[in-house]
């Protein structure tokens, strides 16, 4: 196969972890007895729905109080009001009946305020984990209930040397891949560089987000990412089972014409190159090869240099820049 020329998008390669673009622990506002769970460890909620229900039946007792305390204020206000206006009681009276008034209507907002802090809501939609409490148990304020995390879309950060400060901008194309799903590219976009550079490390802080719909990425997994960088390249590819490795550096065959023969004889020669990044069933030589030479890409460990060849690609794999093997 001859050695072709393609443009190329260089990439910086690192790793990095998820994070959540929104995540915390539910947790009491007041203490209580848990009444009622309403959600099953693991399912998805959405925002405002109930949580965990805290007992408030000393709260509704009072709040009933309240509020045939606050109707009498009403009424004698009111009555207060009427008598004003012909001068049969004092203003200092009047007063007082509003201050009563005002008094029995804030006591209801307080124990209204208080029951609403007994119900616990999910702030925002997210997938609920492993329930940290169970009905009857005493929670003091400030208990967790359980974890949520917001998981579509989801963060990637990770970090590169300052000296790729120059090329990276918000936009960049990332490719994220893991263990947990091998095969599997997970795409996002750069939205966010941290505006300092780590005096420690020399390290400047990125973030990418991707779109998570299957929820296949949760925080706190281990990635690696490519970061592919918008200024293009010319670069020369040829099949990476071309290339035959050794400790004194990675050579290629090379196949020639035999100058001393007319009959059209071929004959290969090893050579030395320098390789770059993989694309695919590709990769990149960034020296020791010229476009159009013809590369042998089978067999290669059975060759030495200077040997007749015949070319014969009747059994040549195919080769692809995403190739998509039957048992992916």
């Amino acid at each position: 196969m001859a050695a072709r020329e393609i443009e190329w998008y260089p990439r910086l390669s690192s790793v990095g972890s998820v994070t959540p673009v929104r995540g915390t622990t539910v947790s009491t506002e007041a203490e209580g007895v848990v009444s009622r769970i309403n959600f099953q460890p693991g399912s998805q909620v959405q925002p405002g729905d109930i949580l965990v229900q805290l007992d408030t039946r000393v709260e509704q007792a009072q709040l009933h109080s309240a509020n045939i305390a606050a109707e009498w204020a009403r009424i004698r206000y009111h009555r207060a009001l009427e008598l004003s206006k012909t001068r049969n009681i004092s203003q200092a009276e009047l007063d007082a009946a509003t201050n009563e008034l005002q008094q029995t209507e804030a006591e209801i907002r307080y124990l209204k305020a208080l029951m609403e802090r007994k119900t616990i809501k999910a702030p925002f939609a997210g997938k609920v984990g492993i329930l940290q409490i169970s009905e009857g148990s005493y929670l003091s304020k400030g208990s967790p209930v359980v974890l949520l995390q917001a998981l579509d879309p989801i963060f990637v950060e990770f970090s590169l040397p300052q000296r790729h400060i120059g090329v990276v901008r918000e936009g960049l194309d990332v490719l994220v891949t893991t263990d947990s799903y091998p095969g599997h590219v997970f795409e996002g976009k750069v939205t966010a560089i941290n505006p300092v550079v780590d005096s420690a490390t020399r390290n400047v802080r990125l973030q990418a987000t991707l779109r998570n719909p299957a929820r296949l990425l949760r925080p706190g997994m281990f990635v690696s990412l490519d970061l592919k960088l918008a200024q293009s390249e010319r670069a020369l590819m040829i099949p990476a089972t071309a290339v035959q490795y050794g400790p004194r550096g990675n050579t290629i065959f090379i196949v020639e014409e035999n100058p001393n023969e007319s009959s059209g004889d071929r004959f290969v020669r090893q050579q030395a190159v320098e390789l770059g990044d993989r694309m695919g069933d590709f990769i990149i030589v960034t020296d020791g090869v010229a476009e159009g030479e013809q590369v042998v890409t089978t067999g290669v460990f059975k060759l030495r240099s200077g040997m007749s060849v015949v070319i014969d690609n009747r059994l040549a794999p195919e080769f692809s820049l995403a190739p998509n093997p039957d048992n992916t």
